[in-house]
């Protein structure tokens, strides 16, 4: 059995690409280590001596084929009564080199500085066959973006072993200018043609280009109401008659026109939770689609369905009074693909819904919303949607009375009342990344725009406007390694109402900033970060500690803030075991939550907190457990006093110091999928 499998000397090429040239590979640690191999589990390779000598044949070809001609590769073999530890030593050598690379055949077609710096293969790179052909398809593919479905690259290189070096040759045949012919539509069966074609980005009479055949195709796929589909040209050569048009062909086979959907998970703020849907594909005709959803949450611990899972499986939820009754959402959506054109598509719904925030408000509302994404397709969608809703919002009297400094019950009443909320939001959106669970290149930014007025049909409590920006970067480095980092802003401006006499700015709990959580500043709770109210009920209980007042039974209220600063930055790599399975991260999470009153961001009392997690790769996305340190003492706030169920201050500040225990100074994360 193959215990151990190393490389030696390669510096051009990684271990990881290696293994995959050869057929010889290493047993799983389960298999190998001394420490569980008795078990008997994990993958047992054995030695192939036949295979192992031809994979010394394959490195040189890889190697030669990637440019390195004076690859020498030598075998070291240990043998054991059980097992073979087998070693590749590997002399590179200089690699041949691109000295002249030449683009003929383009000249009033494509502008050749942009064509070269697409090209993979460049001049001073090693010579590369796999960049090569590369090289040859990419600049293919830039010609037939133009009109050219026919194109060819011919290539032709002459490479000089002793000086090292390659001279390249890319011919371009081009072949006829064309434009768009008949497009046929085959495999239908209960839909009919208008319904594909609209769904098309090629039409008749327009300058042929291959990624818009490409495009239609995943617009297609996208749409739901296809099992494959695929746009093609329908000749493969050039016509004979000199005609400039090509008629392209769309074959599809239909998927079932209904679906019902259902699941169920865990969450640590959820508790259990389901949801269901149900959607009807072609509704009323052409690509529409009309689905409803329900999900459920707080199942075990909120009423009707409290099973006291809140002291056992569900504990965080313990002394959280929002989660005493099921969340729930109901939606009914109309979907349009595609809306006056292939790149835009629109949706209207009815909603109805009771969301609770972890420690800080209750939302019940029922609604509707219309919605408009332009260039859909697009690296850049652009959404723009009209929202309306009636709701109610509760919350404690703490968070409540935070804003003012009297707070009698008219203005608590007048504020748990029904208002009416309607909003116009704009969002833009730019993602790049390679995988959105767990993306390990590329990037995205996006900004959100929400308008609230009375001119929208809001009540005078939801005024304001509200903007969100979110940067992220993905930088892989070495084998399955990853340095990320995000940052992520916003703001609000409220305008001034009048409450029990008083002018302020009021914001509703539900529209305010949070921070704090496993997808926030990790060394804090959810939500607790930023500010802040105590609320106590005994004030004759409490200790002294060096001059620091403590109450036995002070309880934090998050109450927001009006704006926000988060910043994050993670190394992710292969942890030591099963590294294709686990990973390791060390991180800095950087943030705070702010409430103020005349300007609107500041960097002051920013937080830092550093710290450590591990990734288990599932089908879901990756599981992560991560544990923050936070060395501050804990946010200072208002001190309130409930007595006979009246709130009255206590004290103009309070605050707790940082436990003196290292150990309880960190904070234990658990989550699926990346912090972003």
């Amino acid at each position: 059995m193959v215990r151990r499998l190393n490389y030696v000397g390669n510096h051009a090429i990684d271990d990881y690409t290696l293994s995959s040239v050869i057929a010889t590979s290493n047993s799983s640690w389960f298999a190998t280590s001394w420490l569980v191999r008795w078990l008997g589990l994990g993958a047992k390779r054995t030695f192939d001596e036949l295979e192992f000598r031809r994979d010394v044949v394959r490195l040189i070809l890889f190697y030669r084929q990637s440019g390195y001609m004076q690859a020498v590769v030598d075998t070291s073999v240990r043998r054991t009564a059980r097992d073979v530890y087998v070693t590749f030593r590997i002399f590179e050598g200089e690699p041949v080199r691109v000295r002249r690379l030449d683009l003929e055949g383009i000249a009033g077609i494509v502008s050749e500085g942009p064509l070269r710096r697409a090209l993979p293969l460049k001049v001073g790179d090693p010579f590369n066959r796999y960049q090569m052909q590369a090289s040859a398809d990419t600049m293919a593919a830039w010609l037939r973006n133009r009109g050219y479905p026919y194109a060819q690259v011919l290539r032709n290189f002459d490479a000089e072993a002793d000086e090292r070096s390659a001279d390249l040759r890319f011919e371009a045949v081009p072949g006829p200018r064309m434009r768009i012919g008949d497009v046929a539509v085959e495999g239908l069966r209960r839909l009919d043609t208008a319904t594909v074609l609209h769904a098309l980005s090629v039409h008749p009479g327009e300058p042929y280009r291959e990624d818009l055949m490409y495009r239609s195709q995943r617009d297609l796929y996208g749409a739901g109401m296809y099992r494959a589909a695929a746009v093609t040209l329908q000749d493969s050569e050039p016509p004979a008659n000199g005609d400039s048009t090509a008629n392209v062909i769309v074959r599809v086979v239909e998927a079932p026109r209904h679906r019902i959907s259902f699941g169920a998970g865990y969450a640590t703020l959820d508790c259990f939770r389901a949801q269901g849907g149900w959607s009807a594909y072609g509704f009323l005709g052409d690509a529409r689609v009309l689905d409803f959803s329900a999900r459920v949450s707080k199942i075990g611990v909120g009423a009707p369905l409290n099973a006291g899972f809140d002291k056992t499986l569900c504990h965080p939820l313990l002394e959280d009074s929002t989660s005493d009754t099921l969340n729930y959402n109901l939606a009914l959506t109309l979907l349009q693909p595609t809306f006056l054109s292939p790149s835009h598509s629109a949706s209207i719904g009815v909603f109805a819904e009771r969301r609770s925030e972890f420690k800080t408000y209750t939302r019940t509302q029922v609604g509707a919303n219309v919605g408009v994404t332009l260039n859909a397709r697009r690296k850049v969608p652009v959404g723009v949607i009209y929202g309306y809703s009636v709701g109610r919002t509760d919350a404690t009297d703490a968070t409540f009375c935070s804003v003012f400094s009297v707070c009698d019950d008219s203005t608590l009443k007048y504020l748990r009342n029904r208002h009416r909320f309607a909003s116009l939001t704009l969002t833009a959106a730019l993602r790049t990344e390679d995988f959105v669970l767990d993306p390990s290149h590329g990037g995205h930014a996006g900004i959100t725009l929400l308008h609230s007025s009375r001119l929208l049909g809001s009540d005078r409590l939801y005024e304001f406007n509200r903007g969100e920006i979110e940067v992220a970067s993905y930088i892989p480095f070495g084998r399955r390694s990853v340095f990320a980092w995000r940052v992520h802003s916003g703001a609000l401006v409220p305008a001034r109402i009048s409450l029990a006499g008083d002018t302020t700015q009021f914001v509703p709990p539900e529209q305010r900033f949070y921070a704090g959580g496993p997808n926030s500043v990790r060394g804090y709770p959810a939500n607790e970060l930023g500010p802040r109210v105590y609320v106590i009920t005994e004030p004759d209980s409490f200790t002294v500690t060096n001059g620091d007042t403590v109450y036995q039974d002070a309880r934090a209220v998050p109450i927001g803030g009006n704006s926000i600063f988060v910043a994050n930055a993670e190394i992710r790599v292969p942890a030591p075991l099963w590294p294709d399975r686990l990973r390791v991260a060390a991180f800095v999470d950087v943030g705070q939550v702010y409430l103020r009153q005349n300007e609107i961001f500041t960097f002051h009392r920013m937080r830092v907190t550093p710290g450590v997690g591990v990734r288990f790769t599932t089908p879901l996305g990756p599981v992560r457990v991560d544990v923050a340190y936070n060395g501050y003492d804990k946010e200072s706030g208002k001190l309130k006093l409930l007595s006979n169920s009246q709130l009255t201050d206590y004290r103009p500040s309070y605050q707790e110091k940082r436990s003196a225990s290292f150990w309880r100074r960190l904070e234990l994360q658990f989550a699926i999928g990346q912090v972003f």
